[in-house]
């Protein structure tokens, strides 16, 4: 069975331990199993008290595809209730090779040393590098490279998590040394509280993962990489576009958050779309690239080098969540712009997502111009230079909005809302209200069902939020990517049996879905003991009164509508 590594930040111990009772448990049911069993619900999150929990899914470092993501969880900064991103990268893998099921970061450094978590074959210790104190990420992994080897997996925060700033995320490096990031909840900015800089995992002569029937795996597993390989959704869609694919979509149905959500569209669409990221990308040559893969194996391939107009990396990745919070949302009028943002912000360790609502934020209270990159590019140095206005920013939305005086704040349960209006899309309206993770696509995208529930009707979105979070929280659990989901929800068996194969479990295309809906109902429950009560499932009030152009649409779901959406 694979082990628990606990970190002490205060007292610099580490141990290694086995817990029977998570057995069956990975990704975000273990994240926030543990956060749930050890922290105090009403502790400082970014206090001495609170823990970091690193999770790794129960196929990672196996040969299924998009199934190595690394779940990282915590009470939340933003929302002030339990918190679980996720993301790809080598790290999650790696991990797992070398035996581990979770890391516990727990306690908060003393002094004012910077700490790195080196683990390998042989043993896990804490290194002191004070030369990376309050270096960019892309700096900062550059180096970890040059000492620890370019074959490593790295997740380490930027100088605004080290600043504890609520809009901090997680940076892990994938296998080209390109970034992903757990990027929601501000989780960041608690690793970062703790005075842990990095964690640098080396798995050269490990693979130290078990098979209740290996063969039995291998075969499911290759059977399930086939079919997800051979999805015309996989092959024609992410690999040309990424999440970009949706932007012009999204416009279209009037959901794309525009000048900070006042409009649901854009007349620059076509310029940020996901079809001109790919022209851009194939006729400027040089380093842009398509269809690489954020994890070891991945079939899914959505991750691209996005270059300027001399063929050089400008940044990667370009998402669609990007391109609407950095795009549309700041009135920005084409892919160059937004990217030169998105890399600024990686580099300084943020949610690209909760800054581009604070920056809207921003400029709505006039403090720039709507499309001027320039005056966006100002506000970022604010935040490189850690002046007030730049910590403000960097502690997202909310707090942004409220002391700039703003009173359409687009967040829910204290986070900043995804790339897509909850008055044009109401089922995202539900989850980003009533799902435990607040304002985050994630818990449950309504988007992909737009053909079955109208976006804009009134009727089964609650439904719709509440089966949505049930299967992506499953998903989340396992260490699957959500664009996996084409074969595995087509035969929920597949998904069940790969499972037994690998963890001796006893699942079956039913009762496989327990994993989200008891991780869940824990989240909940955590939630409310931390006092996230249900007045905190309220969306801001001007979505309730405020017509958004161009449908003219409302956020008016009756209370026995998203009450369905409860698990």
């Amino acid at each position: 069975m694979s082990s628990i590594v606990r970190v002490n930040m205060t007292t610099h111990e580490i141990k290694s331990e086995i817990n029977k009772g998570y057995e069956f448990l990975g990704g975000r049911s273990l994240s926030s199993r543990i956060v749930y069993d050890e922290v105090e619900p009403t502790c400082e999150p970014l206090g001495r008290k609170s823990k970091l929990v690193i999770a790794m899914g129960l196929l990672s470092g196996t040969i299924a595809s998009s199934a190595s993501r690394i779940s990282i969880g915590a009470k939340s900064p933003l929302t002030n209730g339990i918190k679980e991103a996720n993301c790809g990268g080598v790290a999650g893998s790696k991990l797992s090779k070398c035996g581990i099921q979770a890391i516990i970061i727990e306690g908060k450094s003393e002094d004012d040393k910077c700490y790195v978590l080196v683990i390998n074959k042989d043993s896990y210790k804490l290194e002191v590098m004070n030369e990376l104190k309050y270096l960019g990420n892309y700096e900062t992994v550059e180096k970890l490279y040059y000492k620890y080897g370019r074959k490593t997996g790295i997740l380490c925060v930027g100088p605004t998590g080290e600043r504890g700033l609520r809009g901090a995320c997680i940076a892990s490096s994938d296998s080209i040394g390109e970034l992903k990031f757990a990027a929601r909840g501000g989780l960041g900015a608690v690793m970062g509280s703790k005075g842990l800089k990095a964690i640098v995992v080396d798995d050269k002569g490990c693979n130290l993962i078990t098979y209740k029937d290996k063969e039995k795996f291998i075969e499911l597993a290759k059977d399930y990489n086939k079919k997800l390989a051979s999805d015309p959704k996989v092959t024609g869609t992410y690999h040309n576009y990424g999440t970009t694919a949706i932007v012009k979509a999204v416009n279209g149905m009037g959901a794309l958050p525009t000048c900070n959500f006042r409009y649901g569209s854009t007349e620059h669409v076509s310029n940020l779309s996901g079809e001109k990221m790919n022209e851009l990308i194939l006729s400027r040559g040089g380093e842009g690239k398509l269809a690489l893969s954020c994890m070891e194996i991945c079939a899914i391939r959505c991750s691209t080098i996005y270059p300027d107009k001399d063929g050089k990396k400008l940044v990667s990745t370009m998402q669609y969540e990007n391109i609407a919070l950095l795009g549309s949302n700041l009135g920005m009028e084409n892919l160059d712009q937004v990217a030169q943002l998105n890399y600024e912000i990686n580099d300084l360790g943020l949610d690209t997502i909760e800054t581009g609502c604070a920056l809207g934020v921003t400029l709505d209270m006039g403090y720039g111009r709507f499309g001027c990159v320039e005056d966006c590019m100002a506000l970022i140095n604010e935040i490189k230079r850690n002046t007030p206005l730049g910590r403000l920013i960097g502690n997202g939305a909310l707090l942004t909005g409220q002391i700039l005086g703003c009173d359409r704040i687009p967040t829910g349960k204290g986070q900043g809302f995804a790339g897509y209006d909850p008055r044009a899309l109401k089922g995202n309206g539900v989850t980003y209200s009533m799902s435990t993770m607040g304002g985050d696509h994630t818990a449950g995208n309504c988007f992909g069902s737009r053909a079955t529930v109208d976006p804009l009707g009134t009727e089964s979105q609650g439904e719709l939020s509440r089966t949505l979070q049930i299967q992506i929280g499953t998903l989340d659990c396992i260490g699957l990517c959500m664009f996996a989901r084409g074969p595995l929800f087509a035969d929920a068996s597949i998904l069940a049996n790969i499972v037994n194969y690998r963890a001796g479990s006893s699942f079956d295309k039913d009762t496989i879905w327990e994993l989200g809906i008891e991780t869940l109902k824990l989240e909940r429950e955590f939630n409310i003991k931390a006092g996230v009560s249900p007045a905190h499932d309220k969306l801001p009030e001007y979505l309730y009164e405020e017509p958004l152009s161009p449908t003219n649409a409302v956020f008016d779901l009756t209370e026995e509508e998203m009450l369905k959406a409860i698990v």
